[in-house]
This record gives structure tokens, sequence and C-alpha cells, in this order.
């Protein structure tokens, strides 16, 4: 995306934003490309909701403007969020690249790279943002990935866990 189209987008999320306590509408734009979306939301910094989808199920707008209302109410880890919290509410906005499945971890680059395990019917991802956010090292990054996915710190060793990496173009207010 061009730096006006990655404005466009990011202005849109806070129209959606707002109007989901003004009650405006806001026109959805025609944008022909699909991609993955995850909607972080931070409060002052701090996460205060994150939603997403790996691949695309709607056409971009629509997703963002789904996405924002999800983070914005349904992450479980948080209550939903109160009108009064808008004005210090930042949106960053994780565009992904599709899927790509590997069979070994040496394909997976920490810090460029999101990844989604999967393993006995449980599942965990994420972004690539996180590794740099958090600091972790690469063992300590699997390890909280297998912790998410409700398993032992151990389980992304496991040889029949498989895993899917991809890339996010991020955008958000400071770029």
């Amino acid at each position: 995306m061009n730096e006006s189209e990655k404005k466009e987008i990011l202005d849109f999320a806070y129209d959606v934003l707002k109007g989901l306590f003004t009650g405006k509408r806001v026109d959805i734009p025609t944008y022909t490309e699909s991609f993955g979306a995850f909607v972080t939301l931070r409060k002052k910094g701090s996460l205060r909701g994150c939603i997403g989808y790996m691949e695309p199920v709607a056409p971009l707008y629509r997703m963002i403007a789904l996405l924002v209302k999800d983070a914005a109410f349904n992450d479980f880890r948080f209550p939903p969020l109160d009108e009064s919290e808008v004005n210090d509410v930042s949106i960053e906005i994780s565009l992904l690249t599709p899927l790509k499945r590997i069979d070994s971890l040496d394909d997976f680059i920490l810090g460029r790279d999101g990844i989604i395990m999967s393993l006995n019917g449980r599942k965990a991802a994420f972004l690539p943002e996180v590794a740099i956010e958090t600091g972790w090292d690469k063992k300590t990054f699997l390890e909280q990935l297998s912790l998410k996915a409700g398993l032992q710190s151990s389980a992304y060793l496991d040889p029949g866990a498989e895993f899917r990496i991809f890339q996010a173009e991020v955008i958000r207010d400071d770029l």
C-alpha cells in the first residue's frame, strides 16, 4: 500500500471507532484487494484489544470495520471499550501476507515472521511485532506461543506440531 492508502485506511478505522459511540454512519470505501488483517487498540500505549483474521473473509474495509468493533467490544481479555476511553485509544492495523506452511522452525525468522502453531486441536498465533514489543528471544517466543495455545511451554518441540508463518505490514499513527 502506498502512504495515501495507509492514511485512508487508518482514518477510516478511527471514524469507525468514533461511530460506534456517536451512531454516525461511516461510508465504507471500495477497495479491491483483500488481506488477512488484525486491528490492535492501545490505550496510552497498553494493549486494550486485538482481534483479527489470518485470511481474508471480506473486502479489506469491511474487515477493518468488523475488527475495530470486535477489538473494542469482543476481546475477552478486556471489558468493552467505554466512550470515555475513545480519545485515549490508538489504532494499529496489521495487513497479513498469505500463510505459508513450514517444516522446520529454522524457516521462522523472529521479528520478520508471525507464526501460527497447531497441535492436538489447539492453536495459537503471534503477529511479527510481538517479538519486537516483548524483546523475547526465539526460544521464549515459541514457549509463550505454546502457552498461549493452552499447552506446555515445550509443546513447540513436539514432532506433531505444525507451523505456518506470515509477514505483516503495520499501519499506525507514527508512520
